[in-house]
C-alpha cells in the first residue's frame, strides 16, 4: 500500500532554464557526416522525438548555482524561509562530485544552517518525485513543517561526446550493422535539454496561499530491465585511469518495458485512490518524446489533451522536467 497523506502540500515549485537554444537541426547539421554515412535524412530527429529544440547550460556552469537558482524562486512565491526548512535533498541524475553532496552546495548557497537534514537521492529520471515523497513523509509524521527537493541536469557535455564519438567511431560506407546499431543506441541521448527545478512542499502553516494539497502515491518497480538505459563512465581509449562519459540507450525495449510498467503503476495507483480515470483532470508524463507520450497515453486510455508536455521546446531535462 502506498502512502496517503492528509497534511502536506506541493506549496510552490520554481524552475531554471539552460540559456542556449540549440535545435534539432542544428545537432544534424554537425553529425551531417555520419547521416551521410548510415543514407540519413535531415530532419529525422525532430521527425523521430517531436524534439525542435532544447536548451544547454554555458559551459563548465555548476549545478549547485542552477538548482539553488531555482530553489530561491520557489521559496520567493511563499512566506518560508530557508531557515525554517527541515531537509534538503539534492536528486538530479548529475551531479557535481562523487563527494561531497550537490545538496551542501545548493544548501550552502541558500543560507541553511543547523539542525537540516541535507543529502543527495538518485534514481535516474524519478529523483525528484522520490525527493517530493521522502519529504512529504517527513511532513506526515511531524518531524518537519517543510522541506526543498532540487535537481538540475544538463545535456551539454555528454552531447558534445557522443556527437564526436560517433564522428570518430562510424566508418564510411556503412548503411547497416553496427554503424547503424551505435547511432540508434546514441539517439536518445541527443533527446536530453538542460534545466533546473525546485518543489517545496510544506504542512500549510506557514500563512498565505498552501497550494496543492498531496494526496497519495504508489511505486511500482521492474529493476530486471536496469540495463536498458545507461549513463555513466567507461575508460577512456588512451587507457591507464582515465574515464569518460558514456551513454547507451535500447529504446524500443524502454518504450516497450517503460510503458508495460506504467500500466501496471496506474491501475494501483487509481485503486490506492480509489479514483476514476475519469476524475483525473490532468496527468503529466515523463518528457522523453513523442513516440513514448502517444505509447503510453494510448495504453492508459487517457485523452492527449489531458497531457502536459514541454519536451518539444526543452527536450528531455529529466529529474527537472
Amino acid at each position: 500500500m502506498g502512502p496517503q497523506y492528509s497534511r502536506v502540500y506541493l506549496t510552490a515549485l520554481g524552475y531554471e532554464l539552460g540559456p542556449q537554444i540549440v535545435t534539432s537541426a542544428e545537432l544534424e547539421a554537425r553529425l551531417a557526416p555520419v547521416y551521410e554515412r548510415l543514407n540519413l535524412q535531415q530532419g529525422q530527429l525532430e521527425a523521430w522525438t517531436g524534439i525542435v529544440e532544447r536548451r544547454w547550460w554555458e559551459e563548465d556552469a555548476r549545478l549547485s548555482l542552477g538548482a539553488a537558482a531555482a530553489a530561491r524562486k520557489a521559496l520567493a512565491k511563499t512566506s518560508v524561509q530557508a531557515a525554517e526548512l527541515g531537509v534538503v535533498i539534492y536528486a538530479g541524475v548529475c551531479r557535481e562530485n562523487f563527494e561531497p553532496a550537490t545538496a551542501c552546495a545548493v544548501a550552502d548557497a541558500l543560507g541553511v544552517r543547523g539542525a537540516v537534514s541535507v543529502y543527495d537521492l538518485s534514481n535516474a529520471c524519478l529523483g525528484v518525485l522520490n525527493g517530493m515523497i521522502e519529504i512529504a513523509n517527513r511532513i506526515e509524521l511531524g518531524q518537519i513543517r517543510a522541506g526543498l527537493v532540487v535537481s538540475c541536469e544538463t545535456a551539454r557535455e555528454i552531447n558534445e561526446i557522443a556527437i564526436a564519438r560517433l564522428l570518430n567511431e562510424i566508418p564510411d560506407n556503412t548503411s547497416a550493422g553496427p554503424g547503424m546499431e551505435k547511432f540508434a543506441e546514441t539517439l536518445a541521448t541527443f533527446t536530453g535539454g538542460s534545466g533546473a527545478a525546485a518543489m517545496l512542499l510544506t504542512d500549510g502553516s506557514f500563512g498565505g496561499a498552501k497550494g496543492h494539497r498531496l494526496s497519495g502515491a504508489v511505486s511500482q518497480v521492474a529493476p530486471e530491465h536496469h540495463r536498458l538505459c545507461r549513463w555513466g563512465m567507461e575508460a577512456a581509449p588512451a587507457g591507464g585511469y582515465q574515464y569518460a562519459q558514456f551513454m547507451a540507450t535500447d529504446s524500443v525495449a524502454v518504450l516497450k518495458h517503460g510503458v508495460n510498467l506504467g500500466q501496471q503503476t496506474w491501475q494501483l495507483f487509481l485503486k490506492e485512490m480509489a479514483w476514476t480515470p475519469a476524475q483525473v483532470d490532468r496527468v503529466i508524463c515523463h518528457q522523453v518524446g513523442s513516440g513514448h507520450q502517444d505509447a503510453i497515453l494510448k495504453s492508459l486510455q487517457v485523452p492527449k489533451e489531458k497531457d502536459y508536455t514541454t519536451y518539444r521546446f526543452l527536450g528531455n531535462m529529466g529529474t527537472a522536467a
